[in-house]
């Protein structure tokens, strides 16, 4: 049993970077905190201690990772800095470094956070900087995460790590190898989100389709497990490799399920089988397209978000006008497009053919204005339906907004907003774009 009336009375403000588990982590974290008495430090506080959960697919998270350490520790001087997440994982001598983090947790540690934090507030008067992390073969644990922090929708973590070891990517020496929990501890987490009043999870992980490694599970198996728990209305999955998402599963969305949404994450990175083949990709263009158009089929009013990667190595104007022409010719629905960013240690960096980071910007370019258009037709095409919204709460003075079940997101104007119908699901009628082009209005029919 751990000591943790070090901790009782203190304050504490966390920061997080990346991806939406990373955001999970940390909600986590807060609820772990708050359970031994340490109270979330309101705005402009200062607080005892700072924890930054961190990102590092790119160099550009990992600079934005340094400066927020650096402003964290200049706005609450005094505070116990904790760092953890991949960017403290890949880097944690150099983390250590920064002048005011006490504190560096690896991937293998998070799940010990309280006693590391309990003990290194009782050794603060040492003056010693701790750095807790494992060799990458090393990483076996698995810390739990339910939460929804301030948000209205819970993300649930299935799974962490990954084996597939793509040229681009440092995710796998930053999380270790997949690993999951089994299908009967994650139900009861999705039980107790509905005793503090879920309707709505997101199931995150690194690579969620390779659920089983290590429970011998299937993931069809946990979908189908977690649509009997009574009370949650709505499952998200946050994304899924195209080699992944079987045929098996999208049929049981379609036709079976009960609560799991025609909503749909996969990244494709490239549209080009060189450029696939060069990533150590598992699938072609080919795969990709089928997966896409057989959900079409079975749900005609999916929503399909896509990750894209533009720039990489390898990448010749033919490759990525491959892509371009593929992504043009599916009925995806939005493109989230990352420019690709050169990751010390990474296969990838002995490919030959380098583009310039001017060509990766007009290549974004095209991309994102490619994402606008099939997204607004998207939306237009459900103008004038009904829909169930699930409305979030609104910011003061700002109007509420919610998603429908096909994630078309809506905009009730302030003057119609009420406290009420944050967390409600509610059937209105889908009205024309808003003022930014960014969601629909909705004129609100019934409320269940």
């Amino acid at each position: 049993m751990i000591d943790t009336s070090a901790l009782q009375g203190k304050t504490a403000a966390y920061f997080t970077l990346g991806c939406k588990l990373n955001f999970s982590e940390t909600s986590t974290f807060g609820r772990l905190l708050q359970q031994m008495g340490v109270r979330t430090a309101t705005r402009g506080e200062q607080a005892d201690i700072c924890l930054i959960n961190t990102c590092t697919v790119t160099e550009v998270a990992s600079r934005k990772c340094r400066q927020a350490i650096h402003r964290l520790v200049r706005q609450h001087p005094g505070a116990f800095i904790v760092v953890t997440g991949c960017y403290a994982q890949m880097e944690a001598p150099a983390v250590s470094c920064i002048e005011g983090v006490d504190l560096v947790l690896g991937s293998n540690e998070k799940d010990r956070l309280v006693s590391f934090l309990v003990d290194g507030f009782l050794r603060r008067d040492m003056a010693t900087k701790v750095i807790r992390t494992e060799k990458t073969k090393d990483i076996t644990t698995f810390a739990p995460s339910c939460s929804r922090g301030n948000r209205t929708r819970f993300f649930l973590k299935v799974q962490d790590g990954c084996d597939y070891f793509c040229t681009y990517c440092t995710i796998p020496f930053a999380r270790g190898f997949s690993r999951n929990p089994s299908i009967a501890s994650l139900v009861e987490q999705a039980k107790e989100a509905v005793a503090e009043g879920g309707k709505e999870i997101v199931l995150t992980g690194v690579n969620i389709g390779d659920f089983g490694k290590t429970t011998g599970e299937r993931f069809i198996d946990l979908v189908k497990a977690l649509d009997e728990v009574e009370g949650i209305q709505r499952y998200r999955i946050s994304s899924l490799e195209p080699d992944l998402l079987t045929d098996e599963l999208i049929a049981w969305c379609a036709n079976e399920s009960r609560a799991f949404m025609p909503h749909f994450h996969i990244p494709l990175q490239s549209g080009s089988d060189e450029v696939l083949k060069l990533m150590h990709r598992h699938y072609n263009s080919q795969l990709f397209a089928d997966k896409i158009l057989r959900i079409k089929e079975l749900m005609p009013d999916a929503f399909i978000g896509v990750d894209v990667m533009v720039g990489c190595r390898g990448e010749t104007p033919e490759c990525f006008e491959q892509t371009y022409a593929l992504l043009d010719r599916l009925p995806v629905t939005q493109l989230h497009v990352f420019p690709y960013s050169e990751r010390p240690g990474t296969a990838a960096l002995k490919i030959p053919y380098v583009v310039s980071e001017a060509e990766k910007k007009l290549r974004s370019k095209r991309l994102l204005d490619l994402s606008e258009e099939k997204t607004a037709a998207f939306y237009a095409a459900h103008i004038g339906q009904e829909a169930e919204v699930l409305f979030e709460k609104a910011t003061r003075g700002r109007a509420m907004h919610g998603f429908t079940r096909n994630y078309i997101r809506v905009e009730l104007s302030p003057q119609d907003a009420r406290p009420e119908l944050d967390n409600q699901l509610v059937q209105v009628r889908l009205g024309d774009f808003n003022h930014d082009h960014t969601a629909l209005k909705v004129e609100i029919l019934n409320q269940k």
